[in-house]
């Protein structure tokens, strides 16, 4: 059974920093993209970034400049490093990877972290 589990959300001031993470783990043969999204209340779920398992990476306009994604594909994780934090970037941010097991490639979600900014 594959598993995605975030840690890293929190509480933060307008202006600050958070990292989050993303492991991946259980019995798999390969990682393909990976990525973060963002829900707001009262919104439909966003993409933040993505990465694919080459490095290319893709971010949502809202965030360019101030949030960066990596991956660790020894560690089977994804990191989401957000500086200049803004009170619209408040959100439940999931993890999300395209992963290949014996049935085939498959999209698994974590189970989400808060992302709070305010003052």
């Amino acid at each position: 059974q594959v598993q995605l589990v975030e840690t890293g959300g929190g509480l933060v001031h307008p202006g600050g920093s958070l990292r989050l993470s993303c492991a991946a783990s259980g019995s798999f043969f390969s990682i393909n993209a990976m990525g973060w999204y963002r829900q707001a209340p009262g919104k439909e779920r966003e993409l933040v970034a993505s990465i694919t398992s080459a490095g290319s990476t893709n971010y949502a306009d809202s965030v360019k400049g101030r949030f960066t994604i990596s991956r660790d594909n020894a560690k089977n994780t994804v990191y989401l490093q957000m500086n200049s934090l803004k009170p619209e970037d408040t959100a439940v941010y999931y993890c999300s990877a395209n992963i290949r097991t014996y049935f085939g490639p498959y999209d698994y979600w974590g189970q989400g972290t808060q992302v709070t900014v305010s003052s």
